[in-house]
């Protein structure tokens, strides 16, 4: 493998690996603060996929446009999903929840089938995005390129939200003691509501990063998409936003890799290879923090 292969592969792991990261901070985010893992998200992200194509294709809105219509249809999709799904079992136990979260992830996907059908749908071409640019003998996508660009900013404003807004010190509240900051007075409603607002709307970005270089979209194409952006989380320390952007980037440059040793059929399975692993040797995570139980 010379230089220039290595170099292209490099920036096409680093870019699906920053995919993986936005749509794993959405997952890091619910559970830090519900305790919850939303299995619908990966269900969320490909409804946002279907809604670019509603945006472009049926009501054809310029691609500017439409990406503004994709992310805030699909924030209020996550909240509905919320109020409707979660809020109502949030005194009931753990478990209940979850299944919950099962449900809403299968009613998605058949929801989907129903209104779309099974059969793939082609994504729309977004010009920009679909730019051809040259970086010394590499020739790439102007997707790959920015992909891991607008990950890392997403990350440095999401993580100034939390250390220096009182929504950001509200949040890290409820994450911690979520009894006790109700009863200091934190309206625990709203920031619940904000956190799926900010995990939704980053799997909507991730989603249109992730359909544009691909031709089609179909009811299932968030499944396995959004398994491996859990594994990211739970990897990285699932509740740690550092640790879902460390973990989603180690899974995007990993599996490129294993495909371009011409190893393809292997690199699914490597990534719950490595949630196995993680699991067995450190629950936590890289940056995850055990979590002493109140007796």
């Amino acid at each position: 493998m010379d230089f220039t292969t290595f170099l292209s592969y490099c920036l096409a792991g680093i870019s699906i690996g920053g995919i993986y990261a936005l749509i794993a901070i959405g997952y890091t985010m619910v559970y830090g603060i519900l305790r919850l893992i939303n299995f619908a998200h990966g269900d969320i992200f490909m409804m946002a996929a279907y809604f670019m194509i509603f945006a472009m294709v049926d009501f054809m809105i310029p691609w500017y446009l439409s990406i503004a219509v994709v992310v805030l249809s699909t924030v209020v999709l996550g909240v509905v999903i919320e109020k409707v799904a979660y809020k109502p079992l949030r005194s009931a136990p753990r478990m209940s929840i979850m299944i919950s979260a099962i449900g809403v992830s299968y009613f998605l996907q058949n929801v989907a089938t129903y209104l779309f059908s099974a059969l793939p749908k082609s994504y729309p071409s977004i010009p920009l995005l679909n730019k051809k640019i040259v970086l010394g003998d590499v020739s790439t996508s102007l997707v790959t390129f920015i992909t891991p660009i607008i990950t890392v900013l997403a990350v440095i404003l999401l993580m100034m939200l939390i250390k220096h807004t009182k929504v950001g010190m509200a949040m890290r509240a409820v994450s911690k003691d979520f009894e006790t900051a109700q009863l200091m007075g934190i309206k625990i409603n709203n920031i619940i509501s904000v956190t799926f607002i900010i995990g939704c709307s980053l799997a909507a970005v991730g989603s249109i990063l992730y359909f544009t270089p691909r031709p089609s979209v179909f009811p299932l194409a968030g499944s396995l998409p959004g398994l491996k952006c859990f594994i990211a989380a739970v990897f990285g320390g699932i509740g740690s936003i550092p640790g879902a952007v460390v973990g989603g980037f180690i899974i995007g440059l990993s599996e490129t890799f294993i495909k371009a040793a011409g190893y393809s059929e292997f690199s699914d399975v490597f990534t719950f290879v490595l949630l196995v692993a993680v699991l067995m040797f450190r629950p936590t995570g890289l940056f995850g923090e055990k979590i002493a139980e109140k007796v």
